[in-house]
């Protein structure tokens, strides 16, 4: 496991160029796509603008959206020798992880724009024709004023109300564990389910996968890690990849 240097404290960074737009929130991406591996979950076409939520509470008068353009370089990519496939464009809604309700998926009116990539991962010593270890979802939000901690602080409430929640009949269990010296604030959760063979069978084992959220001044970034075909996580390379996506953020925002 990779060890970083904590972050320094929350600091004045660079305003995010501003686009103009009437009617919504942008949730925009200059992302590239590339060509999935065999059972992975497929990539969107290129870049995409979309309105945000449909409820009209969480959008912003037309008068004060200010949508920042979120960029490839922001999110984070992995070492040549983790890489299954290249990063690749995917739709923030399919990117975040659910658990008892929508926890991650309330950003709010003060939101100014969101954009996902997901990362394919495999470990050192595989081979090309080895399957993939996993998959890691990366969501990227912006914010106005206080949006940041204000969202961190509805996601720990809402965490907390979900203890455990049922995955297609199978009961999961959710735990906030400890990741120290990430972002300016972060949480980490770990679930557990009883481990199920590919016949969806219980083999009496159990499986295990993180989410992480970490907030970096006005920005916050979800990492949702999802072992291969419902096998467990590598919390390893979650770790690597959540230090590596927040030191990408914070040097973005330079």
């Amino acid at each position: 496991m990779s060890r970083y240097r904590p972050l320094p404290p929350a600091r004045t960074r660079r305003v995010l160029a501003l686009i103009p737009l009437v009617g919504g929130i942008a949730f925009a991406a200059a992302c590239t796509t590339t060509e999935d591996p065999p059972g992975s979950a497929p990539s969107t076409a290129g870049p995409t603008t979309a309105s945000a939520s449909a409820n009209p509470t969480d959008r912003p008068p037309a008068s004060t959206s200010t949508p920042a353009t979120i960029p490839t370089s922001a999110f984070v990519e992995l070492p040549p020798e983790l890489r299954k496939s290249p990063r690749r464009t995917t739709p923030v809604e399919d990117a975040l992880p659910k658990l008892c309700a929508n926890e991650f998926g309330t950003g709010g009116r003060q939101v100014t724009a969101s954009a996902a990539m997901t990362v394919t991962y495999k470990s050192a010593e595989d081979t090309a024709a080895n399957v993939p270890q996993g998959m890691i979802h990366q969501t990227i939000f912006t914010f106005d004023g206080d949006g940041a901690s204000a969202y961190m602080a509805r996601l720990r409430t809402a965490v907390q109300a979900c203890p455990s929640f049922d995955q297609s009949g199978n009961p999961v269990t959710v735990k906030v564990q400890a990741l120290p010296g990430v972002g300016d604030e972060t949480l980490l959760l770990g679930r557990t389910w009883a481990e199920t063979s590919l016949n969806g069978e219980r083999t009496g084992g159990k499986a295990s996968s993180q989410i992480a959220v970490a907030r970096v001044d006005t920005t916050v970034t979800v990492f949702d890690d999802q072992g291969w075909e419902g096998a467990s996580g590598n919390p390893a390379i979650m770790d690597r990849v959540v230090r590596d996506g927040v030191r990408t953020i914070d040097a973005w925002q330079r």
